[in-house]
């Protein structure tokens, strides 16, 4: 906990140095296929630190987020699996250090049944979003659905705490902090369930 605790920190550092917008970029970019801790709290704290700027951040923070999910595809799709089916050394490496091989075919068995809405929540909740593109790779799943679902789901996220803060200023990091994922995990729940209705509806 501490050393996740120091990368916090030091990942929160960078808001404040004339670096800001491209460790963002570099972050978003690096979560979406290894690093563990969301762009979330660097976008905050670019947007309290100027908040005029707050969706210029917020299309940085997708921009980054949408080009690392491509790698991470390519990563599952080209250094996942050998010419023999089976798990390379570097597969082996993610599973040990970013995620279980239970998560990995759990994801497979989703992907059986869903494939946009698998890659929209991930992107949208608090979710593993490297799981869901590294493993979108892997299962060869269509690339341009898997670009257009993560553009959606990555930017709706980032915009809307963009535009939090934009609208309401300081005072709603406390409110983010404590209800966002709970926020997104409702809204996530809210659209789906209404294309669901539409479909038995229309």
């Amino acid at each position: 906990m501490s050393f996740i605790r120091r990368t916090y920190d030091w990942v929160l550092h960078w808001a404040d140095t004339k670096w800001a917008v491209v460790a963002l970029l570099i972050h978003a970019f690096a979560e979406s296929s290894f690093f563990p801790i969301p762009p979330d709290v660097l976008l905050i704290a670019c947007c309290l630190g100027a908040v005029k700027k707050s969706f210029k951040f917020a299309a940085i923070c997708t921009i980054g987020s949408v080009l690392g999910a491509m790698v991470g595809y390519c990563i599952g799709h080209f250094a996942w699996l050998t010419a023999d089916g089976e798990f390379t050394s570097f597969a082996g490496f993610f599973f040990k250090y970013v995620f279980s091989e239970e998560a990995y075919y759990s994801v497979k068995e989703k992907y059986d049944l869903y494939n946009f809405w698998v890659v929209f929540t991930a992107g949208f909740t608090p979710l593993p979003y490297k799981v869901i593109t590294i493993t979108a790779g892997v299962f060869n799943i269509n690339f341009i659905m898997f670009v257009i679902a993560s553009v959606i789901s990555r930017g709706m996220r980032f915009f809307l705490i963009g535009w939090m803060i934009w609208k309401f200023g300081p005072p709603i990091k406390i409110f983010i902090d404590k209800y966002f994922n709970m926020l997104a995990l409702a809204f996530t729940v809210l659209l789906i369930g209404s294309f669901i209705v539409l479909k038995y509806v229309v």
